[in-house]
This record gives structure tokens, C-alpha cells and sequence, in this order.
């Protein structure tokens, strides 16, 4: 946890950042307050208070999200029975604006193929790093840090990190998980156009996806000091007949010593994906 603090503390330093809010800020109004050159302060750790990571649609209740035929309905898969009420899923009104997201007919194929082996499929489980608009929902806090010549966006699950590009420095020299972000002032709204994303990240645990033709454009908007209203638009028409978008709310944690914490689980999943490499596996 210090570790972590103390990286985070770093780079705001090297890249100009100065970390609380208030001592640069001046009130803004209702929306809250302001840099020193008058831009909205997203200073801060934030998160989304949803149920977006099991499904971003409309969705009821379930047993578990791996399930298999029983007497009298789906009940879980063997694999995370044991699990019980912790391995539910949670129900959720979904973040799709219109409630369904426009596939293409083959694509809703695959998707029902991801729902059926979601176990081995959904880069969650293998802590891949979670790409956008996913890393913005998951059930972990991030944290903005804002200059007026610099803006990066530091996530606990896993580590990941995205530097905002304020300046375009041109098409991304290759896809990756996270993407390349370049942001933009549209009034007192921060616009990010997010490309270079890679085929290996889901939307959400539901199966929904996406190629490596996605772009993303997020929009950040402070309706009060402790809340941002957050619409991501997604494009990708290997998948989708159209773009659509997803919206909700992202608040600020008010814990007075609220700080991002070690999240780092690629060690956590070492024994699921390299275990069976073992001289003398572990008994399953």
C-alpha cells in the first residue's frame, strides 16, 4: 500500500500534478471548484456505484455467471458451486442509454458463446488489464490527476495507468490494452477520444465485446463537487450496426484518508494459469 502511494505521489511530482485539490482550486460554482486556470477540478479518487461489471444491460438476478442446466432451472456450474450467495450475480438497470446494445447477428453468437465459457474466457478472471471503458466501472476506486499541461488517470485493478495526451501526437503506434487517450476542453466537460485499443478486453462480465476496430469517446462532466456525470460513446463496427452509449454517475470517496491501495493480482492468478506446469500440481 505505501509502495503504491508513494508511486502515485512520484508521479504527480514528475509530471507536474499538485495532488490537493483545494490548495489550487478556486470555487466554481455548484459544479465545484477550479484549477488555477479555470478548468473544472477532477482532482480526486472517484467510483461508479453500479452493477455495470456483471452486465452493462438491464439484467435480474442469478445464481452465478458460469451456470449449467438443473431440475428446475439454471443452477451454478460446478466449478463456482460452492461459491454459493457470493458467486450471485447482483441485478442491475443497466448503463446502455436505449436499454440494448445494437449488435450485428453474428456478434450475438459470440457474445452467447463468451456468456457459455465464461470461465475461461473473461480476461477479468486472468487480471488482463481491463481497457475503456471497463477499468471506469469496475468495483475498485481511481484516482485523476490534473495540471493545467498534463492530466493521467491511476486505477487499483491491477495497476493500470492512462496517460491523457493534451497535445494529439497521432494515430497510436500500436494497440494496447488500455488504449492511446488523447483529451480535450469542451467547455467545462473533458472529452477523451480513446483509440489503439486491443480484442483482448470485455465490457463487462456478461460476455459483451468488441475488436480491435473500437474507439471510445468519454465525456466528463462535474454536476456537483462529488459527482460526475460520465458518458462513454462506443464505435465499432465489426460488432455494432451503430454507435450507442453508456452514462452514469462517478463519486468522489469521502474517506478522509481515501487513497488508491495494492491491487496487483496477476500473482493472485499465477496457480490458475501456470499451475498445471507444476513438476507436482496442487490437487484442483
Amino acid at each position: 500500500m505505501r509502495t503504491k502511494v508513494f508511486l502515485i505521489a512520484a508521479a504527480a511530482v514528475f509530471l507536474g500534478f499538485a495532488l490537493p485539490a483545494s490548495s489550487a482550486a478556486q470555487t466554481g460554482g455548484n459544479a465545484g471548484p477550479r484549477t488555477a486556470d479555470g478548468k473544472p477540478d477532477l482532482h480526486g479518487i472517484w467510483q461508479a456505484l453500479n452493477e455495470a461489471n456483471y452486465d452493462i444491460e438491464a439484467h435480474v438476478a442469478r445464481p452465478a455467471m458460469a451456470l449449467r442446466p438443473g431440475p428446475y432451472g439454471p443452477v451454478p456450474a460446478a466449478p463456482v458451486l460452492e461459491l454459493g450467495a457470493v458467486g450471485a450475480v447482483a441485478p442491475g438497470l443497466g448503463v446502455v442509454e436505449g436499454g440494448e446494445i445494437p449488435y450485428k447477428a453474428e456478434a450475438l453468437a459470440r457474445r452467447k458463446q463468451n456468456q457459455d465459457d465464461w470461465l475461461s474466457r473473461d480476461p477479468e478472471i486472468k487480471c488482463y488489464l481491463p481497457g475503456v471503458p471497463r477499468a471506469t466501472y469496475m468495483p475498485y476506486p481511481f484516482q485523476i490527476l490534473q495540471s493545467a499541461s498534463a492530466l493521467a488517470f491511476v486505477y487499483e485493478y491491477a495497476g493500470a495507468v492512462r496517460n491523457i495526451f493534451l497535445k494529439d501526437p497521432g494515430p497510436a503506434p500500436a494497440d494496447s490494452w488500455m488504449g492511446q487517450s488523447v483529451g480535450r476542453w469542451e467547455g467545462d466537460t473533458l472529452v477523451i477520444d480513446v483509440t489503439g485499443l486491443n480484442d483482448q478486453t470485455w465490457f463487462d462480465r456478461a460476455g459483451n465485446f468488441h475488436t480491435d476496430k473500437l474507439h471510445v469517446v468519454e465525456r466528463y462532466t462535474c454536476t456537483s463537487p462529488d459527482v460526475i456525470s460520465y458518458e462513454a460513446t462506443i464505435e465499432d463496427p465489426n460488432v455494432f450496426t451503430r454507435p450507442w452509449k453508456m452514462s452514469m454517475a462517478l463519486y468522489r470517496r469521502q474517506e478522509k484518508n481515501a487513497q488508491l491501495l495494492d491491487f496487483k493480482c496477476v500473482e493472485f492468478v499465477e496457480e490458475l494459469l501456470y499451475g498445471q506446469y507444476r513438476k507436482h500440481p496442487l490437487n484442483k
